[in-house]
Formats: C-alpha cells, sequence, structure tokens
C-alpha cells in the first residue's frame, strides 16, 4: 500500500483543483483496489462474469460518479471503496440469483471469522448485505469495519492502521459486529 501521508497530501493538492495531483491519486489508489479486488475475489471465478477488474471499474464508477465525491483522506477513500464494492457484489450476487432461480434466500448460518477464500457471490452476500443495513442504523461504525474486512478484504491490522485506531479494538468490533450478524442471520426466514 501507498503511505497514507503521500495520498492525504495529493488528495488536498487534488481538492484545489491540480489535476496532476487527482491523476496520481486515482492511478495509485486504482491499482490498491484492484489488489483488494483480486484478494476478495479469489477462487470465485468458476461460473462468475465478475472478475477483479470489473469489480474495481464498477466500484470506480460509483466512486467518481458520485458528483465530484471529494475525499478527505485515505481512510476517506478506502471507507468509500468498501461500501462501493460491497454495493457491486450484492447487485451482481442479485442479478445472478434473479436470472438463476428467482432470487430465492435461503438463511445464512455462518460469517467467516478469516476471510482467506474472498466473498461468496451468492446468496449469503445478499442476506449479508440486508444484515448489515439494520446494523448500521445501530452502530455505523461496525459496519464500516464489517465493509473494510469482508468487502475490501483488509486485515485487522491494515484497518486499524486505515482508521487509526489500535488493532485489538478493530478486532472487539470486529467481534460484535459478527455476533450481530449472525444473530440477524440466522433469524431470517427461510425461502
Amino acid at each position: 500500500m501507498t503511505a497514507p501521508g503521500d495520498i492525504t497530501v495529493l488528495l488536498e493538492a487534488a481538492r484545489t483543483g491540480d489535476r496532476t495531483a487527482m491523476n496520481q491519486v486515482l492511478a495509485t489508489l486504482y491499482q490498491e483496489l484492484h489488489a483488494m479486488a483480486r484478494r476478495q475475489l479469489a477462487g470465485q471465478q468458476q461460473g462468475h462474469t465478475l472478475d477483479a477488474t470489473a469489480l474495481v471499474h464498477e466500484a470506480y464508477l460509483k466512486l467518481v460518479g458520485r458528483g465530484g465525491a471529494h475525499f478527505d483522506d485515505r481512510s476517506h477513500f478506502f471507507a468509500y471503496a468498501a461500501s462501493a464494492m460491497r454495493s457491486v457484489i450484492v447487485d451482481y450476487a442479485r442479478q445472478r440469483l434473479a436470472q438463476k432461480r428467482g432470487g430465492d434466500l435461503h438463511r445464512v448460518t455462518e460469517l467467516p471469522e478469516e476471510l482467506e477464500s474472498g466473498v461468496r457471490l451468492d446468496e449469503d452476500v445478499v442476506a449479508l448485505d440486508e444484515a448489515l443495513k439494520q446494523l448500521s442504523a445501530v452502530d455505523p461504525r461496525l459496519t464500516q469495519v464489517v465493509e473494510l474486512r469482508y468487502f475490501a478484504g483488509l486485515s485487522e491490522l491494515e484497518i486499524a492502521a486505515l482508521l487509526q485506531r489500535s488493532e485489538r479494538s478493530i478486532r472487539r468490533d470486529w467481534q460484535k459486529a459478527r455476533l450481530f450478524l449472525l444473530a440477524i442471520l440466522q433469524e431470517a426466514p427461510t425461502t
């Protein structure tokens, strides 16, 4: 990853209208987003048309398409990027389900502690998105940790550095969020 200070300085210059700085920011962060997307979609390519490049392009369009989005710093950018990636992944899963079997959902009974294999592009991600909406109403900070961890594929250490919090604090937030989400997911009706 690029040094946080470098990106923050470039973002500040870009806000003042420096086109070169904005191009440099986008080129640098695009590479990082692509690496995150590749990690998250690892092992998911069989039967799926969403690859890392498509995920990044769609997320990038969502980010840039927000009417001249301005990001205060690296942390702010990656929070938006994780949210955009979540949106693209969930939209993809919904579309795939609708084509496959009418969008039927089933009860999700687990949310993996470790995410070595990346996100699953199935009905579980759609149910998770619905549960995240409920979590967001209760604690947006926990939702942000889940988005960065699950949808952006960042480690607890990377999230801690990004949000300028301790790794222990992020680990507690991740555990609280998992418990909340599992409770919601296990209560969801099956179809």
